[in-house]
Order: C-alpha cells, then structure tokens, then sequence
C-alpha cells in the first residue's frame, strides 16, 4: 500500500541502503582511490541483509506486528554497520595506508536507522489506530 507514510519511509531507507551505496564511497584511500562497500565482504553482507529486511518489510504491509519486529531488526542491522564503520575509522585513521579521508558513505546507516525509525513510529500509530476502532466494536 504505497498511500501509507511508512511505505515511502520504507521506499527511501532501501534506496539509502540498496542503491546509494553503489555511487557514494565510504572513504577516500591515501592514494586517491574511493573505497566503496564492495571492497569488503562484511559490509557486503550487512548492506543486503538490510536491503533485504526493508523489501520485506514494505511487502508485509498486512502484518503490521511483524513489519515492525522487521523494522527493529533492520535498526539494530545498521546499527553494527554504523559500529563496523566507525570502528574502522577510529583504528586505521592517521596517515596510515588504509583511510585519509572519511566520506559520506559512511554516514549512510544514520540516515537509514531516522528513516526507519519514522517507519516504525508511523506502523505502531496505525496499529494503535486499528486497535482502538477494535476496541468500539
């Protein structure tokens, strides 16, 4: 259902997560050189798991309980990602071989962890709303 505000919440944390990280680098090499998710094989696999939990979670749109344990998880998901990154440019900061300068990609799983947590907001109202009308009956 596209005309709930949770969906497009949805629709924007995939493109955050599932498509931006393909054009913007992480960080920039001391040699020049962008460093992009695809170089390392954890960043791969925590990019698409949260991919993959926001297309589920915008496909159980008629389960409103589990799009919400969904979004949780997804939350927590980027938040080992925005660990992993930060972790990784506090160790190997400096002028060593590995990162000169931080890029925007990194702040990626931020902008996904506010998108998701509108979602969840937005999905909690309307089960609140749904309940009450139960509750009439």
């Amino acid at each position: 259902m596209i005309q709930r505000i949770q969906t497009i919440y949805l629709f924007l944390a995939f493109v955050v997560t599932g498509i931006l990280p393909f054009f913007i680098p992480l960080w920039t090499m001391n040699n020049g050189s962008d460093y992009f998710f695809m170089q390392d094989q954890v960043y791969v696999v925590l990019f698409g798991l949260s991919t993959t939990l926001t297309l589920l979670s915008i496909v159980s749109y008629k389960k409103r309980q589990n799009q919400f344990v969904i979004g949780r998880l997804n939350i927590i998901l980027n938040l080992i990602l925005l660990g992993l990154f930060v972790y990784r440019s506090l160790n190997l900061s400096g002028e060593t071989l590995a990162v000169s300068e931080k890029g925007i990609g990194m702040f990626l799983p931020i902008v996904a962890i506010v998108l998701l947590v509108l979602a969840n907001k937005a999905i909690k109202k309307d089960e609140d709303l749904v309940k009450s009308v139960d509750r009439l009956r």
